[in-house]
């Protein structure tokens, strides 16, 4: 999009005004008070206006005014951080200074991001990302009966329109089309703003003093080995994915016959009941593995008792509060701000479930387009985990309020989730009335977690895998959407269900890249949520390892202080300490490792490698 005249002039007098600055080094004491005192209030006064700016162009897409005052609002704020880092920053050394938190706060002021960039390709930086999320925000498919619909009336959303398809429909040929309607609305738009978007954020982190963005992405996982940590943590789980994935894959044939070609190892990635079929859940009558064990189906619970948005947000915030924890209540307040339902009044908004911290250690706040369904249940749950993490951080100074690292804030909630999604808890809470605790309905619960948990790790690396390389440059352009498909083959076990080409460009159809999101952090978070919640486990005494009857997949720490209290301490500390400290508050331990995850599905695991070894045998 264009820039106005206005954004024109001001990068005129302000590239003018960084000729100026010099290079000013400060004794330890003063740069401690400095830190304390005018770094801390200038940087929460330009996060606050950045947020605000931020919020109000997501919650009204087609407002030009709010976009144009989101882009001078980030101009503004690149002027002065790039002035202080001129001033203070560019030529002192973390080994220049004694004190570890000085260090620390060194280390973590002296990564500029984009607004290392002149201000002009800044703005156009960010009217790039702003354009390819409002691609993605209001893409719309015609239904498949009506393929030559006016997009504008009778088009559908992606919520909750396409993924109700996605979740619903079981015709074969309709969700071949929504799949590839949807990326030939989305992603196949962007494509020439997504190579402009690669050497923008490229040329940012060279000045920045890094190879390429997906080096500068790493940096905040602060593990010089981190490709070879993640790398180790798919092989442990890799063989519990690749015996879910053939199981699953036995059901589909079994569902859609002749329709399904499985002969080479691969799904067609429409099918799983979800758009990029990165969770399975919508699949979970086909693929339950005693379908004649009592189900229950919280989805009608939640209709049946008169749940509404506030109420499913009410019923996550007492959770929290049970632990001990502070209230969340605020950040569900629409009197206040928050957008927990989408708006009746026909704006655009993204509707993709978002916490936000306007960074003055009193205004939090959720967006989100609420359907009153199980799936948003738990969603809701996640986003309450990061509003929790916002508070609990609050008082820290204003650069170690952000995640131990970039996994660790898609964690809590997760983590939360996983008490919240069991039987015990949901018949705890109202909304199943009776639950046998026997083996096949045991079995059942695992299923339903795995299709979200377990199916989801592979995709959850692959993604990022492909972007790495695309900003490494070892990929060209004129092979980005092939290479995408070969790690969706290579990892997820998946293909397209129809052709495709160098035209297309199928990872812009997710809302992360769209939105220059870094998508590793979820991977990390479904390895660590298993950790935390084995840990919390253990605190409630819901869960001993050396009891065999005991299994960890049952545990609900809900109303436990102790749980309640091993959180706060790991999530207090924000980013002021390496994430290994975090971890070792929480979990007593200071690695990441699969082993929880795979000691939460062991009874699953052990199912599917005898169900797949007796249906391998008749085939």
């Amino acid at each position: 999009m264009a820039h106005s005249s206005l954004i024109y002039i001001y990068v005129l007098v302000s590239s003018l005004q960084y000729l100026t600055v010099s290079s000013i080094k400060l004794s330890e004491s003063e740069l401690k008070n400095f830190f304390d005192n005018e770094y801390d209030q200038n940087e929460t006064h330009w996060c606050t206006k950045l947020q605000e700016a931020n919020w109000d162009f997501e919650s009204d897409l087609e407002n030009s005014d709010a976009e144009e005052a989101l882009v001078n609002v980030i101009l503004q704020a690149a002027e002065y951080n790039k002035r202080i880092w001129g001033m203070y920053f560019k030529d002192i050394s973390v080994d220049d200074y004694k004190d570890p938190d000085l260090k620390r706060k060194i280390m973590l002021a002296k990564m500029l991001g984009k607004s290392v960039l002149d201000n002009e390709k800044l703005a156009e930086l960010t009217n790039i990302t702003n354009s390819m999320m409002e691609i993605y925000s209001t893409g719309k498919i015609c239904p498949y009966r009506n393929q030559n619909c006016d997009l504008s009336t009778e088009g559908l959303n992606l919520d909750p329109g396409i993924n109700w398809l996605f979740s619903s429909s079981r015709d074969y040929k309709e969700l071949s089309y929504a799949w590839k309607s949807w990326r030939d609305q989305t992603g196949a738009k962007m494509r020439d703003l997504f190579e402009r978007y690669v050497n923008l954020s490229n040329e940012a982190s060279v000045l920045n003093g890094y190879n390429d963005n997906s080096e500068e992405w790493l940096v905040l996982f602060e593990s010089p080995d981190f490709i070879k940590l993640i790398d180790d943590l798919w092989l442990q789980v890799e063989p519990l994915y690749a015996e879910l994935h053939k199981y699953v894959a036995h059901k589909l044939k079994v569902r859609y016959g002749d329709a399904l070609d499985v002969s080479d190892g691969l799904l067609p990635a429409h099918v799983l009941g979800n758009m990029w079929a990165q969770e399975w859940t919508n699949i979970e009558d086909i693929v339950k593995p005693f379908p004649d064990a009592k189900a229950h189906n919280v989805t009608d619970a939640l209709r049946r008792k008169g749940f509404t948005a506030v109420k499913m947000f009410e019923t996550s915030d007492d959770f929290y509060k049970s632990l001990g924890l502070l209230p969340n209540d605020m950040s569900y307040d629409t009197d206040k701000g928050a957008i927990i339902e989408r708006p009746k009044d026909g704006r655009q908004i993204v509707c993709h479930a978002s916490a936000w911290d306007f960074c003055d250690r009193k205004n939090f706040r959720i967006k989100m387009c609420t359907n009153l369904n199980a799936e948003d249940f738990i969603t809701i749950h996640h986003e309450m985990g990061h509003i929790q993490y916002f508070q609990l951080y609050k008082d820290q100074p204003v650069i170690y309020r952000e995640g131990a690292n970039p996994g660790f804030h898609e964690a809590i909630g997760d983590t939360i989730a996983l008490s919240v999604d069991t039987p015990k808890h949901l018949h705890k809470i109202g909304l199943i009335d009776e639950y046998k605790d026997d083996y096949e309905t045991s079995i059942n619960a695992l299923m339903s977690i795995a299709l979200s948990k377990v199916a989801f790790l592979p995709y959850g690396l692959l993604l990022d895998k492909w972007r790495w390389d695309v900003f490494k440059g070892k990929v060209s352009m004129d092979n980005w959407n092939s290479h995408y498909w070969k790690y969706r083959k290579q990892y997820q076990r998946m293909k397209p269900p129809v052709e495709r080409s160098e035209e297309d460009f199928d990872p812009g159809a997710k809302f992360h890249v769209a939105g220059d999101v870094q998508y590793i952090s979820y991977f990390v978070a479904h390895i660590t949520q298993f950790q935390f919640f084995k840990s919390l486990c253990i605190a409630a005494g819901e869960y001993d390892p050396k009891i065999k009857d005991k299994d960890l997949h049952k545990c609900d720490f809900y109303q436990s202080k102790a749980a309640g209290d091993r959180l706060r301490a790991g999530l207090s500390l924000g980013t002021s300490k390496h994430w290994s400290v975090a971890m070792k508050a929480i979990t007593g331990q200071e690695k990441m490792d699969a082993g929880p995850l795979l000691e939460y599905f062991e009874p699953l695991y052990q199912y599917l490698k005898t169900y797949n070894q007796a249906h391998n045998s008749t085939n």
